[in-house]
């Protein structure tokens, strides 16, 4: 070798250096620089000519595929086609040379064949350079469309090349042995299987990926198990196409790993005799885990633990052995010292869940266990296994519980416990077994409040209404915050003449309240309150609670600061006047054309792509201009008319994504009446095959209080969109309507974290911690998680950092009318 030649060694470990530059000496190289890290290898590669680099892969900074992709792109001073080897201290074979081949290194060498190093350097210098190949795909397709689709979705991963027939496909395969073949089933001249068979026949390891339409699937079959790699249906989506391409190519890679993989495994079976001398080793490894590895014997009495157990509960491991587990249990843990008997008997031979232990101070711990049991040399059963503390993850799931059940401002129980506790009472007097009475309770002028102090010192006032509340009540009695400034007391066994006694003591306390606003400001206030009595009329409990808002109105509409008892007789109240007029103009409104949609986008956070958009209903009215949801929907909802809105809103959303295919998305809400609706489903799956629209991009969302209030029909629903192709999101999670169980039996994509718990994030640390609960809680479900209100971008990135996947709000973009969204951001339907 030339005295000229300038190698560049790159490894942290010192003697290994030493080590690399000793072999090389040997072999005449004098010229020789060293590098302990990537910082100072890409200076030296900067400022001096180099001509061979040898470097680890794990080294400090960039890794050394990392380094090596940094010398192909030419930003050194040294020539980008320099011959570049890797040594390694572990590797798996197929693995390393493939990813070789990406990074584009010349030589692979493992550390146990040091000895080589001077043999490999002579053969890099050699050989010509190479420059980094893409893998190439023929596609065999008759029909134009299709392949210029296939292509346009290949081309920048391989080197692409179409044939239009069996034959001149096989040519062109023969002539050039493509590293990936798509090949369509129905083909002129000569068929797909034909085609596939005759590759075969020639190399058998050949991938081959098959293309068939929706009704052919059992042909897919069939190829497969003839030798195909892969299949993919026809039409296809474009991200689909790459990852089965993507599979396709490295499946030959995958194989010789794992048979490489198996053969190592086997390698360490042999040896594993001759490494007993390192079982200290091991002990220390698992000292060092924090999982807890422990051996009982066939009595369940501890024989084995690491220090782990020692770290989680206080407890020493002289103490703890010979020791029965259950010792460490409560005594009223399930099973007692029985839990273990299926594994000691054989009855089983793993199991695994969560359970209960006590640590040295009394306190209680929550594990995961993983246990299995095997024949033991006693002529009994031998446990192993081990224990996570999942005692945090459950302080989360109680605290998530807890606001699924309560108001996270005051405290008391929220609109979904009072939903139930309301039908338990209804229930109860529709048996006969006695009336109750419901007190539906607003706060007067509350929004003046939050408008001249702000929100905070609006839900310190909301804090001492509750406990004013708290204070008169009975312990049978029920008292919840529904939203905003409205409370509901059920009071059990009463009247409506008790429920105005307990009211008017309400309203009192509300009056003679003076509210002290930053130590010198007073505000005074009084209530509203409207009274239903639950006598058993109703076997739907809804009913009771429309009576307790009517009459609520009432009391509102004659002069606030009064309390109005439910009288059927009244017919004609305001309430009703006005919900009939909205409807009334609900219909006027769809007839001129005035229902319009304004879209707002939703960006996936990670890459900063508008996904899609959720369109917003807005009422274009001659008399007032643009109306908003808020101001009409409330009373579309208490006339029953809301499945006209939910109609005509799908149809709206669809006739846009027929006319504007740049519109990627769009997500439509549904309202409590929708599920309901036995005419919305034939509705959706009718404008979607008239109007020629994929059902993926139409998605649905529903809030709690929609769903909750009939989960069979809403499942149903949701069951029946899913199966035309359309998607969901829960709306306003976190507001106090969900639980576990709710996200668990409903099967939507995405999660909607309530913008309540968004709009002060950077202000609120509490909202922070139950916004990353929401997050671990949604992952752990494996839904996608969308964030409301993000109105600025310290916002985005405290969203982003808590494990959001998804943003919506003023920051992103402001809701617009179709004509003026620009949508040049929104990725095309197929990623093409």
């Amino acid at each position: 070798m030339s005295d000229d030649l300038h190698i560049l060694l790159v490894n942290n470990a010192p003697e290994t250096r030493h080590h690399l530059r000793t072999l090389l000496e040997e072999t005449g190289c004098r010229n020789i620089s060293e590098a302990d890290c990537s910082r100072t290898a890409s200076q030296i590669l900067r400022s001096l000519p180099v001509d061979l680099l040898i470097t680890e892969i794990e080294i400090p900074g960039l890794d050394g595929w990392r380094l090596s992709r940094l010398v192909r792109s030419g930003v050194f001073k040294c020539k980008n086609d320099i011959p570049i080897i890797v040594v390694a201290r572990t590797w798996c074979e197929r693995i390393a040379e493939t990813t070789a081949r990406e990074f584009g290194v010349n030589a692979m060498l493992a550390m146990e064949h040091l000895q080589r190093l001077g043999q490999v350097v002579r053969t890099c210098l050699s050989l010509p350079a190479e420059t980094l190949r893409k893998p190439s795909v023929l596609i065999v397709e008759d029909n134009p469309d299709t392949a210029e689709i296939a292509r346009r979705v290949l081309r920048h991963r391989f080197e692409v090349e179409i044939a239009v027939d069996g034959p001149a496909g096989l040519a062109a395969w023969s002539a050039r042995r493509h590293d990936l073949v798509l090949l369509d089933t129905m083909l002129p001249l000569m068929s797909g299987p034909e085609v596939l068979r005759e590759i075969l026949k020639i190399d058998d390891s050949q991938p081959v990926v098959v293309m068939t339409a929706f009704s052919s699937v059992d042909l897919a079959e069939d190829l497969m198990l003839s030798g195909a790699a892969d299949f993919i249906a026809k039409p296809f989506l474009a991200d689909q196409l790459r990852r089965v391409c993507e599979l396709a190519t490295r499946r030959e890679d995958y194989l010789v790993s794992n048979a490489q993989f198996a053969a190592r495994v086997h390698q360490v079976k042999e040896r594993t005799e001759a490494y007993r001398k390192i079982s200290e080793d091991h002990q220390r490894l698992l000292d060092n885990l924090s999982t807890i590895v422990l051996e009982l014997d066939q009595n369940g009495e501890i024989q084995f633990l690491n220090r782990a157990w020692t770290k989680l509960t206080g407890y020493s491991l002289a103490y703890s052995m010979n020791k029965p587990l259950s010792a460490f249990m409560p005594k009223d843990n399930e099973g007692g010292g029985t839990w273990l008997q299926p594994l000691l008997s054989g009855k089983i031979h793993e199991s695994q869940g969560e359970l209960r232990l006590l640590d040295k101070h009394g306190e209680t711990l929550w594990v995961a266990y993983r246990l299995g049991a095997v024949p033991s040399s006693q002529n009994g059963r031998a446990i192993f296994g081990c224990l996570d503390d999942i005692s945090e993850r459950k302080k989360t799931e109680k605290r998530v519980e807890f606001l699924t059940q309560h108001d996270q401002v005051t405290g008391l129980f929220n609109r979904h416990y009072f939903d139930q506790a309301l039908r338990r009472l209804a229930a109860t007097s529709a048996r006969g077994q006695g009336g109750h009475a419901l007190v539906f309770i607003d706060i007067d002028h509350f929004k003046i409040i939050n408008d001249n102090f702000g929100h905070r010192h609006g839900d310190t006032v909301l804090r001492e209404i509750a406990e004013l509340l708290k204070s008169r009540l009975r312990l049978s009695d029920i008292l919840c915050r529904l939203g905003g400034d409205e409370f509901a007391i059920l009071i059990p066994s009463a009247d409506a003449a008790q429920a105005r006694l307990v009211a008017e003591e309400m309203s009192q306390l509300i009056f003679k309240h003076r509210v002290v606003i930053d130590g010198r400001q007073e505000a005074e206030l009084s209530c509203s309150i409207g009274i239903s009595e639950i006598n058993g009329q109703f076997t739907n409990a809804e009913e009771y609670l429309k009576q307790a808002d009517i009459a609520l109105y009432v009391a509102k509409r004659r002069g606030r600061n009064r309390i109005q008892v439910y009288d059927p007789k009244e017919k004609e109240n305001d309430e009703l006047r006005i919900s009939l007029d909205w409807v009334r103009r609900l219909r006027r409104a769809v007839e001129e054309d005035r229902l319009k949609l304004y879209f707002q986008p939703v960006m996936h956070i990670a890459t900063g792509r508008i996904v899609h958009h959720e369109a917003l209903v807005r009422l274009d009215l001659p008399e007032t201009g643009i109306v908003l949801p808020q101001e009409f929907i409330p009373f579309l909802e208490r006339a029953g008319e809301m499945t006209l809105l939910d109609h005509n809103v799908i149809k709206k959303a669809i006739g846009h994504l027929k006319e504007t295919p740049e519109l990627h998305r769009v997500a439509v809400n549904l309202s409590a009446q929708a599920f309901d609706d036995e005419e919305l489903v034939p509705l959706v799956e009718s404008l979607l095959r008239s109007q020629a629209v994929e059902p993926r991009r139409l998605m649905f969302e529903l809030t709690e209080s929609a769903s909750i209030s009939n989960i069979s029909a809403t499942q149903r629903m949701i069951r029946q969109l899913n199966d035309l192709g359309c998607e969901f999101a829960v709306d306003d999670f976190g507001t106090g309507f969900s639980t576990f169980g709710f996200l668990k039996q409903f099967p939507a994509e995405f999660v909607k974290v309530d913008g309540s718990f968004i709009a002060h994030l950077d202000r609120d640390p509490i909202d922070q911690v139950l916004v990353r609960s929401m997050s671990e809680v949604a992952r752990a479900l494996n839904k996608k998680t969308i964030a409301e209100f993000v109105h600025n971008e310290k916002i985005l990135s405290l969203v982003q950092s808590l494990g959001i996947d998804y943003a919506q709000g003023y920051y992103i973009g402001r809701p617009l009318p179709l004509a003026e969204l620009d949508l040049s951001l929104s990725a095309h339907l197929r990623g093409v």
